[in-house]
């Protein structure tokens, strides 16, 4: 039987938070404020030794799955930048009452935030979603602001699922293999608005990144912090080349789709774009 993989330490998941973080910055993900990150653990987690204040606090939305649990997120207007540096003034933990319609908010003597994240209602229903579905004890969602990903979504013809992903999937090999379920284009919302919160769930269950039109991505994992950044990363590299290509002209060639497959045929991906 296999082994079970050890759950990662409250301290690696904060270190996690701070160096994603960071590389959301690294690639002009998240100007200011913008962007924000957060993790659900299905399994019981002491986080008073970093988060020793409590209060308690109403979830934006019920969230049933995940009673039990606990949720770290990012809080409202702190940078992305700085988290690596202070990670508990940025970040706080709620674990989730039974029923989850409450919680205790966690958080720490250097906390620098009113509120979480205003797009915790987002997170906390992708969290919810995925548990209740899939049963994963373990979740990271990461909501950024690529420029040339955006770019892209205010031009009416990439906001096409299947033009988007014909699109980006082009220029480099690893991303048939990083992003073997494509990237899921959503209409424009207003961010944190219900209609906004419905598409972006169901969008994440077919992908593992989708594209809020006219605003930025939001990417989930359960494997770590780092490969839902990765996945940004990606997708935001294969927009900056589609981009390049539309200022030249359209000139590049591209990888062809027999290309493409051979890629994913070497590397046994199982991808609907290769229909």
């Amino acid at each position: 039987m296999p082994t079970e993989q050890p759950k990662p330490t409250l301290d690696e998941l904060i270190a996690q938070i701070g160096e994603a973080g960071a590389r959301v910055c690294d690639i002009d993900a998240s100007e200011a404020g913008a962007g924000n990150i957060s993790v659900y653990m299905g399994w019981d987690v002491e986080v008073r030794r970093h988060f020793p204040n409590a209060e308690e606090i109403e979830l934006p939305d019920p969230a049933p799955a995940l009673a039990g649990g606990t949720v770290l997120a990012t809080g409202s207007g702190r940078r992305l930048r700085q988290i690596e540096d202070e990670p508990l003034a940025a970040i706080g933990a709620v674990k989730i009452h039974e029923g989850g319609r409450s919680g205790t908010l966690y958080s720490s003597n250097t906390r620098k935030f009113a509120r979480l994240t205003s797009e915790f209602n987002s997170h906390l229903a992708v969290h919810q979603d995925q548990v209740e579905r899939r049963g994963v004890d373990f979740q990271a969602v990461v909501h950024a602001q690529p420029p040339h990903l955006t770019y892209l979504s205010h031009i009416p013809a990439y906001r096409d699922t299947a033009r988007m992903n014909a699109a980006i999937l082009r220029w480099e090999p690893e991303t048939i293999v990083s992003l073997s379920q494509g990237i899921g284009v959503l209409p424009f919302f207003i961010p944190g608005s219900p209609e906004m919160g419905a598409a972006n769930v169901a969008g994440l269950r077919q992908h593992e990144i989708v594209l809020w039109s006219k605003h930025g991505t939001m990417s989930r994992s359960d494997i770590s912090v780092f490969r839902a950044v990765d996945r940004v990363e990606y997708a935001e590299t294969a927009a900056h080349y589609e981009y390049m290509d539309i200022l030249a002209g359209g000139r590049a060639e591209g990888l062809t789709r027999e290309e493409i497959a051979s890629v994913a045929t070497t590397f046994s991906i199982d991808s609907p774009w290769l229909q």
